[in-house]
Formats: structure tokens, sequence, C-alpha cells
């Protein structure tokens, strides 16, 4: 079991995102401290949400500063960035790092990000496949050429290159996972056998579906068995310990829904599209039923029954409901020292 920690960089009522980041950056520190296995990234703009524009910079700081721990994005959100230069960001860090960081991607929303950025609407609606091929292609090949419909341009040399020696002596690239939240977006993860980020909205059922649907796809793609059997898929989660029963809901319930409220209301859409947004209380009171949110062997039961029903066995938990410092750097210690050893 690989349980790490989910970083939004929330910014609660009344905080501003200076203090969200600090707690960013010390829950991160926190979780190598405590043995976690990794620190997944969130990436948003222009929202409350989550106040890390860059998961790829964060991620830079907190390889330096830290020497075990894996670091990924989740996600990067693709229709925002080029490929090529994402690509050569992860590549940059992959190297620097000796090969602790993973770069997740998706498509992203339809979010006013697209106007801003450039990518606009075809690029969140259609453009994802051939910018995860082009963006694949960078971390796999000595050189690449651009012969899409989006990204057109001469073969040019590939420099770093991902797949360069690490001390240790491997060559192989960083890994790349794909944030999947649709059918279509699950087959083209498998049929280039990438693993899949499942969101911590979905139960397990709804997970173990994926999964089935990713092996299949990735068998017909002709994928060999233990390549479809072997791929690290990541469920997302809310993690929140307190020794009570109902101690760790009761603190989520109190905080988390002011947060979402002024965090989702603030999405504003490229096209003024209707959205319904979730009532704040219900999401969370869902969230907290479905994750390692109670007691450590309630919150290392939950773990072992989604790894179970799924076949997951990487976790990516938000520890940061509380939206209180002392208390997620607690909360993650907890995860670390009275989770943990219940679930090796």
């Amino acid at each position: 079991m690989r349980i790490g920690t989910f970083v939004l960089a929330a910014q609660f009522p009344g905080q501003g995102p200076g203090e969200a980041l600090h707690r960013a950056v010390r829950s991160a520190e926190a979780a190598e401290e405590c043995g976690l296995d990794s620190v997944w990234l969130a990436e948003h703009h222009f929202v409350p949400y989550g106040v890390c524009p860059s998961a790829t910079t964060l991620a830079a700081l907190l390889l330096g500063r830290t020497r075990r721990i894996r670091v990924g994005t989740a996600v990067s959100v693709l229709p925002n960035h080029h490929p090529v230069a994402l690509a050569e960001q992860a590549a940059l860090l992959h190297l620097t790092s000796g090969g602790r960081f993973s770069l997740g991607v998706g498509r992203g929303g339809p979010w006013v990000d697209l106007e801003v950025f450039g990518g606009g609407l075809d690029a969140y609606e259609n453009g994802f496949p051939e910018a995860l091929e082009l963006l694949l292609d960078w971390l796999r090949e000595p050189r690449v050429a651009g012969r899409g419909e989006r990204f057109g341009f001469r073969e040019v040399a590939v420099v770093p290159r991902a797949d360069e020696l690490l001390a240790d002596g491997s060559a192989q690239g960083p890994e790349v996972i794909v944030a999947c939240t649709s059918p279509k977006t699950v087959r083209l993860a498998a049929g280039r056998a990438l693993p899949m980020l499942l969101g911590m909205h979905c139960g397990d059922e709804e997970k173990a579906e994926m999964v089935a649907l990713w092996r299949t796809a990735a068998r017909e793609a002709g994928h060999p068995p233990e390549v479809v059997e072997g791929a690290a898929h990541v469920s997302a989660g809310v993690a929140q310990i307190a020794d009570g029963p109902g101690d760790a809901t009761e603190t989520l319930v109190k905080t988390m829904p002011g947060w979402l409220r002024q965090g989702l209301d603030a999405h504003v859409t490229v096209d003024d599209r209707h959205r319904v947004m979730r009532d704040p209380v219900a999401y969370t009171e869902l969230l907290c039923g479905l994750h390692p949110v109670g007691p450590p062997r309630l919150a290392a039961d939950r773990l072992a029954a989604t790894a179970e029903r799924t076949g997951i066995t990487r976790f990516a938990l938000l520890v940061e409901g509380s939206g209180d410092l002392a208390a997620t750097e607690e909360n993650v210690r907890r995860l670390g020292t009275d989770v943990l050893p219940l679930l090796t």
C-alpha cells in the first residue's frame, strides 16, 4: 500500500493565498518526515478552491526540499500548456530529482482559463489526445516534430532527454498518469498503458468499473498481461484522523463547506454554459463516508477495502480539510504513524 497526500493549496474563508501555500508546503514536508510515499499537487487558476497555478513549479520547490518522497502533479492541465514545454519541465524535474517526479495530466474543465491562456474551447473538447501524444513523444524520442492539427513544427532535438541514465543506472523517463473521468479518457490512457488518477468524488464501485474498462482496453491495444495487471493507478480521496468516531467528520463538516462554497462558486465557464454547483455540505458528507475519515482503524479498513474492491493500492489523500496549519500537520503525522502501520 502506497499512501500519499493530495495537496490543493486550498484557500479557506478568511485566509490569504500565502497562508494556503505555506500550509501546502509544510504538509508536503511533513509527509516525508512521517514516511508517506508521495505528494500530489493540484493546479488551478483564478479561484480560491486551490491557489497553486503551476503544479510543476511547486513540485520543483518540494523536490528540492525533500530527499525521498515522490512528488507528482495531480494534475497539470494540458489544454493550458504547450505539451513540449510541459514535457521539458517534466524531464528537468525527473533528471534533477533522481527520478522522484511523476507527471499527472488532465483535460481540466471548460473554464475561462482556456480563454486567458489561448487554448480555446476546442483544446478542451477535442485537443487532449493530440497534446498527450506529443508530450509522450517528447519524453520518449530523441527528436520530435509536430504533425498534428494544433501543433505543427519542424523536427527538433529533445534536450535534455528524459530517459538519460540516472544515478541508479536506470534510463526510463518520468511516470505519466492521466486523470480519467469518462470512458473515452479511460480508453485513451489504456491504449498507451498509462495509469489513471481517479477522483475523490468516485466511490469504490465506480472506480472498480473504470479499472476493469482500462484493463479491457489495454488488452485490446495489445499490451502484455504483466503491463495490464501491474498498472499503478492512483485513487484520490480525503483523510482526516481523530480518535472519536465522529470527531473527524465533525471537523470537516465545519470547515470544508465554506471553502467549497467560495471555491467552486468562483469558477467561470469559457462559453457561459450553465453549470450546477454541488451542495457543499452534502458533498463534504459524501466524501467523509467514502474515504478514511475517522479513527485510525476505520481509516485503515476503508483504504484496505478500496484496494480489495478496485485493485488500486496507491492513494492521494487530501489532508488539509481542517484549513488549519497545525491540524493539517497533525493529520499527516497520524496518517504516517497511526494508519500506515495497520496497512503493512
